[in-house]
């Protein structure tokens, strides 16, 4: 069945694997997906949404380097928010909930319209691995198939095992068996390994619910989209979300079956994500609180199928039932399935390089949950990356990597190879330091040249972003060249409550006042007539918009960064002896041997590394 030797072959059919394998092939390598289940290729295992805080920007980037998963979100969209619009543009991240069954669909036949690219449904069991390089994988079935690099994406299937109160069984996810095997020979490589734990809510009959008594929650009323491409269109129609609470009678009615809990009684030795909780961890870390929101979200246009956001839980499911049933406006609420939790296995990411190759196995790459990393939008970014560098050592081609200033794609690799993590990582504005320069508005402008000499994304999709570049540019010049007269512009300022002028000035200055708008700057004949005359579309309005009121914000971030981009410049010797440093603490020569990193500005971003170890560094390497 398998004579050729693929480039790549990718492992598991997930948001990783998915933009790994799509990635690997538009970049003209022969790849094949093996994943477990064929119908399930980018299943939604939690939550019908995609991106969020951070997580929006991380949807918005993939899409910019010519990756799926924008162009699916907005096909498959049923609602769209912009979240924190009260705040500056850096913290602006889109969200849309989604229609799971058609999000999967359309993934779907994305990939098989996408050259180049083989599938196949079988469990990989295995890894063919000759002289430290990986060569190829084996399935259950016995069949070798050969490879030049292998991407892992195997999310939550690695010794996967469900637990609903006191009962626990094996699988991946509902409805789907566990993958084994590939732990016990990675770790016999010499990987280290560990468990981690996530967790689902109850899906329940929409039929059943009383959403009178919730409150409701609409999309915005002028929605946008994520892609950066004009083939997707904004939603026209869009399906509420509603929210509701629990109470103290619900809480007490979950504490009933605490004793019988897996995270209580001892049967969950993992940890679980920090800042998604189960509803009874919840109750038990928050005791002060009488009440948690919940969120109530339709699995799609059609369906009458409910997800319970907020309502996470592994406990029995008549407890759950019970609890659920004392919900404002759940008093007849039918299940389709109860919440569970899931142990997994996932082997820490400072094993990894930057390009997300293991630093013990050449050409095998991890992406996704397998890292330790939670979330769609995180593991789909890390597979776009795994998939890049795959083919692009098959290739004999340079690595690719983002720097933490270009991309939070770039952020989040740097914190999991540098720095690790023990518990589920997930993607916040807090963890980028040059979030101004990293929103969702900009990244087609950072990323889409990477993007199309990596031959991702398509000329129509480069000239589109630097239309709008130029257009952006020449209005922010207008304004910094454009003159008003204390006559035409006091009327406004006085109505908008801000101190008139006394003297002409440029109407830059004005308009980078906080609370000047566009919609104040275009009672100006000039800037009206310079936006009908050139045709500007509201990307490019808000865009210069951002541009000028952010412009002291900008400069100064971006100084900062090539500050600290000097040190990315400062490379270290492969293989380099710490232990001869001995005026380096102990700490720090352990996490640098272990850690490796290839700069000094990644040694410096080790937990346990401080400024004086590294000066240390730089003084033994002449700098």
């Amino acid at each position: 069945m398998f004579n050729e030797v693929y480039d790549v072959i990718v492992v598991g059919g997930g948001h990783a694997g998915s933009e790994a394998a799509a990635a690997a092939a538009n970049m003209g390598s022969k790849t094949l997906l093996i994943t477990m289940n064929l119908q399930n290729i980018a299943q939604m295992s939690c939550n019908p949404a995609m991106g969020g805080i951070a997580k929006g920007q991380i949807v918005r980037e993939i899409d910019a380097l010519g990756g799926y998963s924008g162009i699916v979100s907005d096909t498959s969209a049923i609602q769209f928010k912009m979240l924190n619009k009260s705040k500056g543009p850096a913290m602006w991240s889109p969200r849309v909930q989604s229609d799971r069954m058609r999000f999967a669909e359309d993934w779907r036949l994305m990939l098989e319209g996408t050259p180049n690219l083989d599938f196949y449904q079988e469990m990989v069991s295995g890894l063919i691995v000759e002289n430290h390089k990986v060569v190829g994988v084996k399935t259950s079935l016995g069949i070798e198939v050969r490879a030049k690099s292998v991407v892992l994406t195997n999310g939550t299937f690695l010794n996967g095992l469900i637990h609903i109160g006191d009962k626990n069984f094996g699988g991946g996810r509902a409805g789907e068996r566990a993958a084994t095997g590939i732990t016990e020979q990675l770790v016999n490589l010499g990987f280290e390994s560990g468990r981690m734990k996530t967790g689902t809510p109850p899906r329940v009959d929409g039929r059943s619910l009383d959403f009178s008594k919730m409150v409701e929650q609409p999309g915005d009323e002028h929605p946008e989209k994520f892609s950066y491409l004009d083939t997707t269109q904004p939603l026209k129609e869009q399906r509420s979300c509603h929210m509701t609470h629990t109470s103290e009678l619900v809480h007490d009615l979950l504490r009933e079956g605490f004793d019988r809990s897996p995270m209580f009684n001892g049967r969950i030795q993992s940890v679980g994500p920090r800042y998604c909780p189960s509803i009874e961890d919840k109750i038990n870390r928050f005791a002060d609180k009488n009440s948690h929101q919940l969120f109530v979200e339709p699995e799609g246009w059609k369906t009458c199928e409910y997800y319970i956001n907020g309502f996470s839980t592994s406990l029995p499911e008549d407890v759950q039932f019970k609890a659920l049933r004392s919900v404002v406006g759940f008093e007849n609420v039918k299940f389709f399935r109860p919440g569970y939790a899931i142990e997994y296995d996932y082997f820490p990411p400072t094993q990894l390089k930057h390009t997300l190759e293991t630093k013990l196995v050449e050409g095998l790459y991890f992406a996704g949950q397998i890292n330790g990393t939670t979330g769609y939008e995180e593991a789909a970014s890390q597979g776009l990356m795994a998939g890049i560098n795959a083919s692009l050592k098959v290739q004999e081609k340079d690595a690719f990597t983002l720097q933490r200033d270009e991309a939070y794609i770039g952020v989040l690799i740097d914190d999991l190879i540098t720095k690790g993590t023990e518990e589920p990582y997930r993607m916040f504005t807090s963890r980028a330091e040059y979030r101004t320069l990293l929103r969702q508005d900009n990244a087609d402008f950072r990323l889409t040249p990477k993007g199309y000499d990596l031959g991702l994304a398509s000329e129509k999709r480069l000239k589109r972003m630097e239309e709008k570049q130029s257009k952006s540019d020449a209005f922010v010049q207008f304004f910094r060249e454009t003159s008003v007269t204390p006559d035409e512009a006091n009327p406004i300022l006085e109505s908008k409550k801000s101190a008139p002028v006394k003297q002409q000035d440029k109407m830059f200055k004005l308009y980078a006042r906080p609370n000047i708008t566009i919609d104040d700057v275009r009672q100006f004949e000039s800037v009206e007539q310079y936006i009908q005359a050139n045709n500007l579309d509201t990307e490019v309005i808000e865009q210069t918009e951002i541009q000028v009121k952010y412009a002291g914000y900008i400069e100064k971030e971006k100084n900062n960064a090539d500050k600290l981009n000097r040190l990315e410049n400062l490379k270290i010797p492969a293989g380099f002896d710490y232990s001869k440093l001995k005026s380096m603490s102990i700490e720090a020569r352990q996490k640098l041997t272990k850690i490796q990193p290839v700069t000094i500005s990644q040694a410096s971003r080790i937990s346990g590394v401080n400024p004086n170890d590294i000066s240390v560094l730089l003084v033994y390497l002449g700098r």
